[in-house]
């Protein structure tokens, strides 16, 4: 049954987003790519954070054979791209995009893709976003509604992307 699990229960999305992906009923997903799922982050604390979750069993990516590192790593630049075209459109500080795929917390392939912007505080705009602590996890900055604009822009212009191929 779509959106349950084995024994009818539904699936949590922020539980098994890959799971809930697959069933159609994790309401982060922007796009089915080669790879896997690409999401809207859980926190927008720099806005436009995205994740792409593998779609299959690997930890880290040298579980992959060669030619599927590829296939996700490209899978993480074409997000990327995504994220660039969109942000940079709705915020003229946008200034670039880092992307990290660590695995240390999560123990399932993933990469993150970051916008960053030349408003955040100088000390913390370069180096990794870890460098922002707790306060990324703040209930203000959880993904909700008010992201809907933004979350629609990245999905719009990841759907042209992959058209473009």
């Amino acid at each position: 049954m779509a959106g349950a699990t084995a024994d009818g229960e539904p699936i949590e999305y922020a539980e098994d987003p890959i799971g809930a992906a697959r069933q159609g009923v994790n309401p982060t997903v922007l796009a089915r790519m080669a790879s896997g799922w690409a999401v809207m982050g859980g926190t927008q604390h720099l806005p436009g954070y995205c994740v792409l979750l593998h779609d299959g069993d690997a930890d880290q990516l040298t579980e992959l054979p060669r030619a599927d590192r590829v296939v996700f790593m490209r899978d993480l630049v074409l997000l990327g791209e995504a994220v660039e075209r969109a942000c940079r459109a709705a915020d003229p500080g946008f200034f670039r995009i880092n992307y990290e795929v660590l695995g240390n917390f999560w123990p399932h392939l993933h990469g993150h893709v970051h916008a960053r912007y030349q408003w955040e505080p100088d000390a913390l705009r370069v180096g990794p976003i870890a460098r922002y602590g707790s306060e990324r996890e703040a209930p203000e900055h959880r993904l909700g509604p008010r992201h809907d604009p933004l979350r629609a822009a990245i999905a719009t212009a990841l759907q042209d992307i992959l058209a473009e191929d």
